[in-house]
């Protein structure tokens, strides 16, 4: 059982808008248990003013959403507050799942041997936000990766019991994360620069605007920890989904460096991936 709140800005960006968001990402929440989705509800917080056109669009996009994950949105409740009072639109998603009966994931689960699977290239949420945010244009347009994670988590059933924690990189991105596991679990973590797979327009798109592609929000990407032993045949089995194939190993769980991420750099040194101290992007979901 999972809620949250969606107060993105802009409302409708490359890739996706606030009803598709929303779905996904309390679809991705339940995920991350392990869950698989019974149905959400939907609550929408309307600023007087806003167009009766784009109302209809984010909620044709919410159904498109729970379709492509299997779901429907239930239930739900409108309220309009006064012009200036909001900025448009909020949502707020609750969705119910039911956990398989193997899986049993939590961050306090890592242990020392297991290796990191991330499933695709990351930092395309955040950046696409950002380019409408500034009026940027890329050569290649970034479009955000707002995806339905259920389908992945589906496919390491088979294996539940050799799956010990699953997150999605949201807010502070791949380096939060890994940074939240390393400490709940009082593991080290260590991760491969060369490994991490990244778009090249992204990644010059960060390099433009100063930032790190690992602490970039992503809506529609996983980080799965298995057991070695395991980690060849669920890596194929992500692989071969289509919000997969760029799915990489990324790196491996160990005794060293306790609590602490640390990466081996593309010109062979070592790097202390901190906390993302703040947040980088305000109003990124």
């Amino acid at each position: 059982f999972s809620t949250d709140s969606y107060v993105v800005d802009p409302i409708f960006f490359p890739g996706g808008d606030i009803g598709e968001l929303a779905v996904n990402g309390t679809i991705n929440d339940l995920a991350m248990c392990g869950a698989q989705p019974i149905c959400l509800s939907a609550a929408l917080i309307i600023e007087e003013g806003f167009s009766m056109e784009e109302l209809a669009r984010v909620v044709a996009s919410m159904k498109r959403a729970a379709e492509r994950a299997g779901t429907i949105v239930a239930t739900g409740d409108t309220k309009v507050v006064e012009r200036g009072k909001g900025d448009k639109l909020f949502i707020t998603t609750t969705g119910l799942g039911i956990i398989h009966e193997r899986m049993n994931i939590a961050p306090s689960n890592a242990t020392a041997g297991d290796r990191i699977i991330l499933s695709g290239k990351i930092a395309a949420h955040g950046i696409a936000i950002m380019s409408v945010r500034e009026g940027l244009e890329f050569e290649s347009k970034i479009l955000s990766d707002t995806a339905p994670l259920n389908g992945l988590v589906a496919l390491m059933g088979e294996d539940a019991a050799h799956v010990h924690v699953l997150r999605d990189p949201t807010r502070g991105g791949v380096a939060s994360v890994l940074n939240e596991i390393a400490q709940s679990s009082h593991v080290g973590i260590s991760i491969l620069e060369k490994a991490i797979p990244v778009a090249p327009e992204v990644n010059m798109a960060c390099e433009l605007l100063g930032f790190d592609p690992l602490y970039v929000a992503n809506e529609g990407k996983l980080l799965a920890f298995v057991a070695p032993e395991k980690t060849d045949h669920i890596l194929k089995r992500i692989q071969e989904h289509p919000l997969g194939r760029d799915a990489a190993v990324i790196g491996e769980v160990t005794q060293n460096h306790l609590g602490l991420v640390v990466m081996k750099t593309l010109v062979g040194g070592t790097r202390i991936i901190d906390m993302l101290s703040g947040e980088q992007l305000p109003r990124i979901c």
